[in-house]
């Protein structure tokens, strides 16, 4: 009955990235229309349809073999990762990406996300086999191994900069130990340290804005900045926001049509198009759908006996939840503008593929399992 339910759970994932991949190139159509250019949504069925090929074609492939190797891709996409900072293409003050002739453009954080869920649930194996009976001495070298993983990716993402998708990198390494089960007392120790530090950080900060910035550069005292002016609902990209959400009414302005201008509506602030285009029904379909498919991964992991891949699905998990919250509260104004993108919605050739990429491992290390590989 577990097989049965977790192949069904299996066409169930197969069967919400169809329908993101509708909303996704709708939505995309709206904003090409409007401002962004008619090359974003053309573009992003490419994408697609490279992902379904993706995972069409992995779907006789062990995906259970990739865990073996994930300290050398670890170690390959912080090497791309530390290129990026010399040979990167800058835009919009960032060096986030390669520019491929031909193809398009490269974004190498958005797959050192997934490397880092597979590498901890590697070492959470290994940790697992030396230390079958671990203390609270086991629990904090465990401890302080997954940090430094997360923090040699996070170091050379927050020079491109990027805060973002550091902040996404520590959430992952967070609640994957969480799931693995080390001693909570470690975690209070680190919630109130990192609270100390916050304090101390933004006092400083406050306080001594010029020693501050002569300490940490100008670009970081802005970036800080932005962060803390979220809560004026400044800015032309929040206003205009909500007002698109706000005047979508109930059944929203229709496919194509978003008539007040939303800066970045490709990436960053997708989710207010489709609520201008759908107004507040479509808006709760799109968030009931959202809820669905978390809810059909949590349950594979919840019913998988196979540690591996309920550590894999619990760092994915992490990922995606909050990043959906984290767009969406942004396209509303509770929460700062930091960068984040939808996931499975948003335009970028980058973020989709790894997403994809790791769905394809999803479903065929769930395959890996049932037939006994």
């Amino acid at each position: 009955m577990i097989i049965n339910n977790n192949l069904k759970a299996k066409y169930w994932v197969t069967f919400f990235i169809v329908i993101f991949s509708i909303i996704s190139i709708i939505t995309l159509y709206s904003a090409s229309i409007s401002f962004s250019g008619n090359q974003i949504f053309s573009k992003q069925i490419i994408w697609y349809l490279i992902g379904f090929m993706i995972i069409f074609f992995t779907s006789n492939f062990n995906c259970k073999k990739i865990l073996n190797i994930s300290i050398i891709l670890y170690g390959l996409i912080n090497i791309l990762l530390f290129l990026l900072l010399i040979f990167g293409t800058e835009i919009n003050g960032s060096k986030c990406w390669f520019l491929i002739p031909g193809v398009g453009s490269f974004q190498p954080s958005e797959f050192a996300k997934i490397i880092l869920i597979l590498t901890n649930a590697k070492v959470f194996e290994w940790f697992s086999k030396k230390y079958p009976k671990r203390n609270f001495k086991d629990d904090v070298k465990l401890f302080l191994i997954i940090m430094l993983i997360a923090i040699i990716p996070s170091f050379l993402t927050f020079l491109e900069p990027d805060t973002g998708m550091v902040i996404i990198y520590f959430l992952i390494s967070f609640v994957m130990l969480f799931a693995f089960g080390i001693r909570k007392s470690i975690f209070i120790v680190i919630i109130i340290l990192i609270l100390i530090l916050i304090f101390t950080f933004l006092y400083y900060y406050f306080n001594y804005e010029d020693s501050f910035i002569n300490t940490f550069g100008t670009s970081f005292f802005y970036r800080i900045d932005r962060l803390l002016d979220w809560s004026n609902k400044n800015g032309m990209q929040l206003t205009n926001a909500i007002t698109a959400i706000k005047s979508a009414g109930i059944f929203g302005f229709g496919i194509g049509n978003t008539p007040i201008y939303i800066p970045e509506s490709h990436t960053d602030f997708i989710f207010s198009v489709y609520a201008s285009n759908f107004g507040l029904i479509g808006t709760i379909i799109f968030l009931a759908v959202l809820l669905a498919f978390d809810f059909t991964l949590f349950k594979l992991a919840e019913k998988t006996k196979d540690k591996n891949y309920r550590f894999i699905i619990i760092g994915f998990l992490a990922m995606i939840i909050y990043q959906q919250i984290q767009n969406i509260s942004m396209n509303v104004g509770l929460l700062p503008i930091t960068g984040i993108t939808l996931p499975f919605i948003s335009y970028g050739g980058s973020s989709l593929l790894s997403y994809i990429l790791f769905i394809a491992l999803i479903i065929n290390y769930n395959k890996s399992i049932h037939d006994g590989v």
